[in-house]
């Protein structure tokens, strides 16, 4: 099972930070920052370094407080636990070759341009319903068949 992870930050003002998908898996999409484990790093330095690659963004303060775990009946090789991280930040970012970050008000997150799942679980964490450890199973054409 593939280790990955996620990184959603907050400002001062209660923005979340959003990085529209220029490239790879979820291309067009506003998603999280974050990616695959790399052999000898902890999950937290894996998302640590996602984070700094996608948008330049140099911190140390995140936290663990989520868990989602994605089982894909068309590729099964595409299984993953997914460790959700969230922290506060206020300083400045970049938009790289893969991502283009933007902060956005919590009450106009655009769930119609963000994956199936996020409209799912994404208000457990804006909410601070944490920790949350949910799973979903995706059927043959990549939509959901179930979570729970």
């Amino acid at each position: 099972m593939l280790q990955t992870t996620h990184v959603y930050l907050f400002n001062s003002k209660g923005q979340l930070l959003l990085g529209m998908k220029k490239r790879w898996f979820g291309v067009g999409n506003r998603n999280w920052f974050g990616g695959k484990n790399h052999e000898g790093e902890t999950i937290k330095q894996t998302a640590l370094r996602e984070l700094t690659e996608e948008a330049w963004i140099f911190i140390d303060e995140i936290e663990k407080v989520g868990m989602l775990h994605f089982f894909y009946k068309a590729n099964p090789s595409r299984d993953q636990d997914v460790h959700i991280y969230t922290g506060i930040y206020d300083g400045n970012f970049e938009e790289t070759e893969e991502m283009k970050p933007q902060w956005r008000d919590i009450k106009d997150i655009p769930y119609a341009t963000m994956r199936e799942d996020d409209a799912i679980w994404l208000p457990k964490l804006i909410n601070k319903q944490i920790p949350f450890d949910m799973t979903f199973i995706f059927n043959e054409a990549g939509k959901i068949e179930k979570h729970f």
